[in-house]
This record gives C-alpha cells, structure tokens and sequence, in this order.
C-alpha cells in the first residue's frame, strides 16, 4: 500500500473504533468517554503504524515524545482523537482523526477522517471547494472565537461559523462549508499536520498567521498558529493576521 492509502486507511479504521467506543459508552460519563476514545484510538494506530511501517518514527499526542523521530527521515504525526470534547458529547460530528507522514522535511501524506460524518479526506488528491457564495466565511471555536479570527471577520466583512475540532474546521473549508480558518491560540504539530497535508493537496493556502512556512517535525512540538484558507482570499486575511 502507498503511503497515501496507509494513511486513509488506518484513520479511516481508528474512526469506525471510536464509533464503535461512543455506542459502548452511550451511557457512561463524558470523561470516561473522552479517555477511552483516546486510549483506544492511539493503541489502534500505534500497533497498525508498527505494522504497516515498522521502520517509521511516529509522533503521537497520546504518547511519548521519542527523540529518535528528530533523526528519523520519516516521521508519522497522528492525533487519534481531534476534538475529544465534541466526541464525547454524544451526536455532535465535528471531531477528526488525523493521520500524517512528514518525510526529509515535507508532509508527504495526510488523512482526516470525519467519522461522524461518514468522511474521509486523503492525499494525494482532493477535490478543491466549490465556488465561494458570498462573504467569507471564518470558522471559529464555538466556546472561545479568538480575537484574531474576529479581526479577519471584519476585514473581509464575512460572518462567522462555529465548530469543534480543528481538523473538522480545515475540513470544512476544503468540503466548501467555510472559507478561512485562522487559530492563533495556540496548537501542536499533530493538530495540524494530517489537515494542512489535506488542504495542500486541495489547492488551498497554508501558512503561520505571519505567512511563514509551517514546519514539522521540530524538537518542540508546539505550534501555534496557522491560517488554512482559499487562495484568493490569502493576501487579505494575512494582511491581517501578519
């Protein structure tokens, strides 16, 4: 199998699991949800990573950092639950499983699986959005919008959509449901890594909020920030945001 189906592949199958986890636990807690999501989501792709790639390093939100994967030239960068929040909340949909490859430098594969939505969006191509209807479009947090995507709401006097996870918000921007994602209230490489790869290949534009390069596979695995929007309209949410 390509890198590419690997990647559909396995975010694919962590989602239908953790499907299957939210219909188990229907009547548990919200937290023993969210922790089970989480643990059973990451076992999942960590045994299937070790099989389908043993030589690969791989960096997990839900597990421990490994200094190996800075020497490594390929490096899996997974969120096994993006959006533990929203899963947790039974019939929300807005939550994501990534699953990305970063290789000598570059994200060189990248999946999001929407599991609640029946979605799955893969490399090495995507379908680029349907024409924009009218005023752009920023999704947002639906608890905390942060000043900055305001600001570009104003700018570009769009109107503002609210979502949960992050890879559901680049998702929806590449599906055509909005057209600007801005987040500057900081993030980690697993956050963005499976979306941007998926952007990327969607012909949308990519970048830090300053228009710098988004890198990953860094000894911090902290960023940030990032804008993830339609090209046409990147000149003028940077002049922002920058």
């Amino acid at each position: 199998m390509s890198d590419h189906d690997v990647a559909a592949r396995l975010a694919t199958d962590a989602g239908k699991l953790l499907l299957q986890v939210r219909e188990e636990l229907a009547d548990a807690t919200a937290n023993e949800r969210k922790a089970a999501g989480d643990k059973r989501s990451h076992d999942f792709l960590m045994e299937a990573l070790a099989a389908e790639r043993p030589d690969d390093a791989v960096l997990s939100e839900e597990g421990a950092d490994d200094p190996v994967r800075l020497t490594a030239e390929r490096v899996w960068i997974v969120d096994p639950l993006d959006g533990t929040r929203e899963f947790s909340e039974l019939g929300r949909e807005d939550w994501a499983v990534h699953v990305a490859l970063w290789q000598n430098g570059e994200l060189v594969a990248g999946a999001v699986a929407l599991p609640a939505q029946g979605v799955t969006l893969a490399t090495p191509t995507v379908a680029p959005p349907p024409p924009q209807p009218g005023s752009p479009r920023i999704v947002v947090s639906r608890t905390r919008p942060p000043a900055i995507a305001l600001a570009v709401r104003d700018a570009l006097n769009g109107e503002l959509v609210e979502m949960g996870s992050a890879g559901a918000k680049v998702a929806s921007v590449v599906q055509g449901h909005s057209d600007v994602y801005v987040h500057a209230g900081g993030q980690y490489e697993w956050d963005s890594a499976a979306p941007v790869a998926v952007a990327r290949a969607a012909g949308l534009h990519t970048s830090r909020i300053d228009g710098s390069p988004l890198r990953y596979n860094q000894r911090d695995s902290k960023l940030p920030d990032l804008v993830v929007c339609r090209p046409e309209l990147a000149d003028a949410v940077l002049a922002v945001t920058a």
